[in-house]
């Protein structure tokens, strides 16, 4: 929000809709230009690579931050995220399965911060979030195909998907970067901000002499 002040959107995707094609169509239709730096992380970054399907000609680059694009659907897990959330709620899902993905270096301030974040949110807005995610499409076809710069950003500790599958992806990517953030887990924005916001700048500033006559999101 910082870097680009009055350039740069940040939708909640829960109230989008029901699939991550429909969270990406919606969330086009909030901004203007065709020269988007589309910036996720995790389920976010599923929604990155789908903005990116549905539009490439609008794409500038993309930051993928612990995102994986081939998915192979697990429906045993994604049922019992669900029934965790609907017998014992939101706090007993966050203790088993979101809080383990951040680094044990990582402040326990910056993930009681997270934490509440996370505890004010509607339970059937994580409902949806959580299927949207298990429901998601394989978008590796993306990485092959976007002649654009694609940043592949993984804490050195994240498992989901963690270092070596993102450095596949990197290398898959047309035109790849590979970020590895020290003293990482998951959740780069919230557990090393000063790291991405650097990378974000120095891609924005890139962007902006490759093509400064040209409009930017």
């Amino acid at each position: 929000m910082h870097l680009l002040p009055g350039s740069t959107h940040a939708p909640t995707l829960y109230s989008l809709g029901d699939s991550v094609g429909a969270w990406a169509a919606e969330a086009l239709k909030l901004v203007r230009g065709n020269r988007l730096i589309v910036v996720g992380c995790s389920v976010g970054g599923s929604c990155a690579l789908e903005v990116a399907a549905l539009a490439p000609d609008r794409i500038a680059a993309l930051v993928l931050i612990g995102t994986k694009a081939r998915h192979r659907p697990d429906p045993a897990l994604h049922v019992s995220v669900l029934e965790l959330l609907r017998d014992e709620g939101l706090e007993a899902a966050w203790d088993a399965y979101w809080a383990p993905l951040f680094s044990g270096s990582t402040s326990r301030q910056v993930i009681a911060a997270a934490k509440a974040t996370s505890l004010r949110q509607r339970p059937q807005d994580v409902t949806r979030g959580v299927t949207v995610f298990h429901t998601r499409p394989s978008r590796e076809q993306v990485l092959l195909s976007l002649p654009r710069p694609i940043f592949i950003v993984t804490g050195e500790d994240d498992r989901a998907p963690g270092p070596e599958t993102s450095s596949m992806q990197a290398a898959l990517a047309r035109h790849g970067h590979l970020k590895v953030v020290r003293n990482c887990g998951h959740y780069v924005p919230l557990e090393q901000p000063e790291y991405l916001n650097t990378v974000l700048q120095e891609l924005i500033s890139e962007q902006q002499r490759s093509s400064p006559e040209r409009d930017r999101r």
